[in-house]
């Protein structure tokens, strides 16, 4: 009996620290993310999951532009900003403190009522085209842009905060958001419904906003236009990948579709973040949690790029 009490008082002793590993592991608290719509899905799937494994912690997710995401985090009234652009060098100086967490792109959208829909998708349109819809273009006709004589004019929609959408088909393009022409409209949704209803429009969207979640195509109503990527005039086989969103984010992981238009996207802190929810929830996004990222319409990033940024969390 002495001897039974014995040995369950050291095994009790033994398995004690390991019982305060898997408590210290617990984590509890709120984290509040604003930002970028383009990273706004993942982060609400990454959010879900964590939540399954950490029951205590609340995270208030919203979204808004990257411009408000970085905003916010700076000005201290929130924990983490969906940032869709590279962070520039000023906004490191006020505090800035980005992590990478995944990867997707911008595309060129029009309504699927186009009248030009079927040479759209045969001849695609170069990055020079592109130019001269969003930069240098005036009243351009549709017939210019496609090499006809129509005169029908371009219709075109840009976005009117400050994001990391337009930021990045800016820099594809050769400019600066502001350098951008066309009608101003909030945000991916809003963008993305104005060009559907507009049949001679022409938009840009993140993915996972001209792409349906459910059946991987196209929003019903809308159609994106191809890159003729080596200006042949047409769309080769190779081109072919915007059939739907796994073809298009396959085509980014293998580097034939264009960065820009691709893209990292970050969570960004000011400063290595004091909120312990916040530190431990990056942790989970950039280990257990990138086995989300290709089923929720994005593209994994590399080991390195993952392991720099479990590094700045240590």
């Amino acid at each position: 009996m002495h001897k039974t009490r014995c040995s369950l008082l050291i095994a009790a002793f033994l398995i004690a620290p390991i019982f305060g590993q898997i408590a210290s592991k617990s984590v509890q608290g709120s984290i509040s993310i604003s930002g970028a719509w383009a990273l706004y899905p993942m982060v609400l799937k990454w959010a879900e999951e964590f939540k399954k494994i950490h029951p205590r912690v609340k995270i208030d997710v919203q979204a808004g532009g990257a411009g408000k995401g970085m905003a916010d985090v700076l000005a201290g009234m929130g924990d983490l900003g969906m940032v869709s652009r590279d962070v520039n060098p000023d906004e490191v100086k006020k505090g800035a403190f980005p992590i990478a967490v995944t990867k997707d792109g911008v595309v060129a959208a029009v309504s699927a009522k186009n009248p030009f829909l079927n040479e759209l998708l045969k001849k695609g349109l170069t990055r020079q085209r592109f130019i001269e819809i969003w930069i240098s273009g005036k009243d351009v006709s549709w017939g210019r842009i496609l090499g006809t004589t129509d005169k029908s004019v371009v219709h075109v929609y840009t976005r009117s905060d400050a994001c990391g959408a337009a930021e990045t088909w800016a820099a594809y393009l050769g400019k600066n958001q502001e350098d951008l022409g066309g009608v101003g409209v909030y945000g991916d949704p809003g963008l993305a419904e104005a060009v559907r209803r507009d049949p001679l429009g022409i938009g840009y969207n993140n993915i996972n906003f001209v792409y349906d979640a459910k059946t991987l195509k196209p929003v019903d109503g809308i159609a994106v236009v191809p890159i003729d990527l080596d200006g042949s005039g047409g769309i080769e086989e190779s081109e072919k990948v915007y059939a739907t969103r796994d073809d298009v984010t396959g085509a980014i992981a293998r580097g034939i579709y264009p960065s820009p238009p691709a893209r990292d996207l970050y969570l960004v802190a000011k400063g290595r973040p004091a909120n312990q929810a916040a530190v431990e929830f990056l942790r989970w996004v950039l280990s257990d949690g990138q086995k989300y990222v290709p089923e929720t319409g994005y593209i994994r990033l590399g080991p390195e790029k993952l392991k720099i940024g479990l590094d700045k969390l240590k």
